[in-house]
């Protein structure tokens, strides 16, 4: 089915988000795991496979309206030095990933292509009710106890 070019383009757009976000996680939860925050490791190892999941319903979708999956090409990625920059660059990916999404259903609602935006709800949902949420309670969960407290709850 041939779809419409715009929101083709705004499907892919959002892959170069999905895709950051992919990677980022990717390497943040190796990098947790490395410094043996195992609980870390493990909640970032699933918001990266989240990631991939909402990464190919994307996929799925352009291939569907006749499109060319753009993957070489990614928005946002930023690589944390510390657990604190680590979960903030996480937080400010997810929010750009939110915002695109919200601009994204509109078009697709403006191209009366409502099977894209139902797909987008359901990754919009995700972002913000489970990934930006969940990282908003760590980072406010280190101003209450301190990060060395914080830090020595997340070793198994």
């Amino acid at each position: 089915m041939k779809g419409d070019t715009e929101v083709i383009n705004a499907l892919n757009n959002l892959l170069t988000f999905e895709l950051a976000a992919m990677d980022q996680y990717f390497i943040h939860s190796r990098m947790y795991q490395d410094w043996g925050f195992n609980k870390l490791y493990e909640r970032i190892d699933h918001e990266f496979e989240d990631e991939k999941g909402h990464a190919a319903d994307l996929i799925e979708r352009i291939l569907f309206l006749e499109g060319k999956p753009d993957m070489t090409q990614r928005s946002g990625l930023s690589i944390g030095a510390d657990v604190p920059d680590m979960l903030k660059n996480d937080l400010t990916l997810e929010q750009a990933v939110a915002n695109a999404l919200k601009n994204s259903i509109k078009l697709c609602e403006e191209k009366q292509d409502y099977v894209s935006r139902d797909i987008l709800l359901k990754n919009l949902k995700d972002t913000e009710q489970d990934h930006a949420y969940w990282l908003e309670i760590q980072l406010g969960l280190i101003q209450k106890v301190g990060l060395t407290n914080y830090l020595q709850s997340q070793m198994s």
